[in-house]
């Protein structure tokens, strides 16, 4: 028998995206953004080892300092940039750039796994020439609109061992909330970096997880036409990725 307290729980946790129910995000879009480029507010990752993520805000220039979160992971998809002059900022694409890992669109273009650029020692400092990052469309409770985390090479080893995890429980990344945290961690050659932790806070409710799956496909239509940014080119940690307890280089989640 179901408490009063274990009922206003689940009640919760289902209007916790109840707003979601009527609402549309390509249309929204459509209307509101007709003309304009289509971008995600994202949150940001620090150097240096830091511990709080950066979450937009009100003000651009102020982002909240956020230690952890809670959100739903959507979708998420690799992605690959290769610039042949170092990249300036703004939304210049990349002179050859993938959205699957497989194949990349531009110059040199082609399979991504035979690619010269997508070895280790074409970049600086023995990283790749080709970046590697997994793009993470989120949401948050309480809201409607999904945020971006471009997370860095040397969070994709702990992306694949949660979700596999999740997988091993047969569960999907859209189907828990999941929490979001920062460590400290240090690469061989001792620069120290931002690694994203996650873990599960709630399974979603049934009613919930209806909800989130038409958000998902909304995000997985329009995820192609986001353009790049400075997050999806450089890396923080600034060399090859090796991993710290076993001197393995890792390899990026595709």
């Amino acid at each position: 028998m179901a408490t009063k307290k274990s009922t206003e729980l689940a009640t919760q946790a289902t209007n916790a995206f109840a707003a979601l129910a009527d609402f549309d995000m390509g249309e929204a879009m459509a209307e509101e953004l007709d003309g304009l480029d289509l971008s995600f507010d994202r949150i940001k990752i620090p150097s240096g080892g830091g511990l709080f993520f950066e979450m937009p805000s009100d003000d651009p220039d102020a982002p909240e300092p956020v230690r952890e979160f809670n959100g739903v992971i959507l979708f998420h998809h690799t992605l690959h940039a290769y610039y042949k002059s170092k990249y300036t900022g703004g939304n210049q694409p990349p002179d050859c750039g993938s959205f699957d890992g497989i194949t990349g669109e531009g110059d040199p273009g082609g399979r991504c796994d035979a690619c010269p650029l997508n070895q280790f020692g074409t970049g600086e400092n023995g990283a790749k020439a080709c970046k590697h990052r997994r793009r993470v469309y989120l949401l948050r409770e309480g809201e409607i609109f999904p945020i971006l985390l471009s997370l860095p090479t040397g969070s994709l080893k702990e992306l694949t061992r949660y979700l596999k995890r999740l997988l091993s429980q047969g569960l999907k990344s859209n189907m828990v909330l999941t929490r979001f945290s920062l460590c400290k961690a240090v690469n061989k050659g001792g620069i120290e970096y931002s690694q994203a932790q996650f873990a599960v806070d709630r399974p979603l409710t049934p009613d919930e997880r209806k909800i989130i799956y038409g958000l998902t496909e909304q995000v997985k239509a329009y995820s192609r036409r986001v353009g790049f940014d400075v997050d999806d080119t450089v890396e923080q940690d600034a060399a090859p990725m090796v991993d710290p307890d076993t001197g393995e280089i890792i390899e990026p989640l595709t």
